[in-house]
């Protein structure tokens, strides 16, 4: 399951839960980028709970969606990755390293108040 929720003008929440197939994918990162339009500046906070590796179409989904993600750099500055996977925040801090113009950050679930602290920040 992927729900994304606008909090704000400049916040977007995306949850994601279990396992994700194609069509997950595909509504999943449309109506990010659509929740995502002329946000400038923005904080997401990304949850991630009981995360399956993602179906090759899901991935195939992605990889075709690339160059609408990589848009999102200039529209979101920091987002913090709440996980109860420790591979999933280790993934996340190493994206962190790599994307220009974000900064990740990533939490154990038992530290959303600290994340929500610091995306506030």
């Amino acid at each position: 399951m992927i729900k994304i929720t606008k909090q704000s003008p400049t916040r977007v929440d995306v949850a994601i839960d279990g396992a994700i197939d194609a069509d997950m994918m595909r509504a999943g990162l449309d109506d990010l980028f659509a929740k995502v339009e002329g946000v400038t500046n923005g904080r997401m906070l990304y949850t991630i709970t009981n995360i399956a590796m993602p179906s090759l179409g899901a991935i195939g989904v992605e990889m075709e969606k690339l160059p609408k993600l990589f848009g999102l750099l200039g529209k979101v500055s920091k987002c913090a990755v709440l996980a109860d996977a420790a591979w999933v925040r280790k993934v996340a801090a190493f994206e962190g390293m790599l994307l220009p113009g974000m900064t990740i950050k990533s939490f154990e679930m038992s530290e959303r108040d600290a994340a929500e602290s610091w995306l506030a920040s």
